[in-house]
């Protein structure tokens, strides 16, 4: 094989599949998270940087484009003179491999709740313990009710409702309240709907030790913790997902692809597909679908809803 040959073989991607990774918008303000295409080559798929969160691996990735090119058409002859693009926009539909909180929420596209805890008989539900001083993102000071919890407990930490209207969670919007209310909220209501939740992996020196930092970062001095015993969606109500997406064509060989959505909200309801493993066996895959929001590039102020970045591995041709 030729140098040449060599070379431009270098420039046909492959890879062995998609990688789902989203961060928050800043609802109030509809600002997305950035992503530093310039750094795009060190992107640390297994431990990406903060706020990216990593969704895993998708399957049947898609994505439409929506804009339509038109001609516009001048004289007698009506000659095309220019074209113009119209009904701009973009989706993207996809199937996560993997359940957890943020693949429920993203699927249902609506409010996503956590199912809080409860014990006793007849069952009723466990009392938030309030947070002590010096409590961080995955250290929860919690005093002598440090002990009510176990390793493996799941937990919700935020503040309690107070009749604040606007979105609400801390560090990211769960729910969006407005004003009046439509009915009378419970204290723990910002608990059952905030991202703030994570996995106890050890109770020591009357704290709890969390599996990972809380999405929503250091929690308010006024938050409290309570007990998760599952997660939940709905179909229906007027909520809407809205989050920042990068997937990932990891570079097997040849180099790494990205696709950028500064926003995208859930466009789809709750609908889950099964794939065959072996024999009777199968998985089920929660399928998500999304519409891009525009978004205007701080670059050269255009509207765009999407961006496609390639990062060529060394000594591959430019063209």
């Amino acid at each position: 094989m030729s140098a040449q040959s060599t070379i431009r073989a270098l420039m046909q991607p492959v890879s062995d599949g998609v990688r789902a990774y989203f961060a928050p918008v800043n609802r109030s303000t509809e600002t997305p998270t950035a992503f530093d295409a310039a750094a795009a080559g060190w992107f640390n798929l297994a431990n990406p940087p903060a706020p990216w969160i990593d969704a895993g691996w998708v399957d049947n990735f898609a994505r439409t484009a929506q804009t339509k090119v038109e001609a516009l058409r001048i004289g007698p002859e009506a000659a095309v003179n220019r074209q113009l693009r119209s009904n701009r926009g973009a989706a993207v539909e996809l199937d996560f491999r993997e359940w957890g909180k943020l693949q429920m929420a993203l699927a249902c596209g609506a409010q996503h709740m956590n199912v809080l805890g409860e014990a006793g008989t007849p069952p009723q539900e466990i009392a938030a313990v309030p947070l002590q001083a010096g409590s961080t993102a995955q250290q929860l000071m919690l005093g002598a009710a440090a002990a009510g919890f176990a390793v493996g407990d799941m937990v919700a930490v935020d503040v309690d409702y107070q009749s604040q209207s606007g979105y609400v969670g801390t560090g990211i919007a769960g729910a969006y309240i407005p004003s009046p209310p439509p009915i009378t909220y419970q204290a723990d209501y910002i608990r059952r709907i905030t991202f703030n939740v994570g996995r106890v992996v050890a109770v020591a020196n009357q704290s709890l030790q969390l599996d990972a930092p809380l999405l929503g970062g250091v929690p308010a001095s006024t938050a409290s913790v309570q007990k998760v015993a599952a997660f939940l969606d709905r179909e229906g109500g007027n909520f809407f997902q809205e989050w920042s997406a990068l997937f990932v064509l990891p570079e097997t060989s040849a180099g790494r692809i990205y696709f950028y959505y500064p926003r995208l909200q859930g466009a789809g309801s709750p609908r889950e597909d099964a794939v065959k493993l072996a024999d009777a066996w199968r998985a089920t895959t929660l399928h998500a679908a999304f519409e891009a929001i525009a978004c205007q590039d701080a670059i050269d102020g255009e509207t765009i809803y999407c961006s496609r970045v390639y990062v060529p591995p060394a000594l591959a041709a430019v063209y």
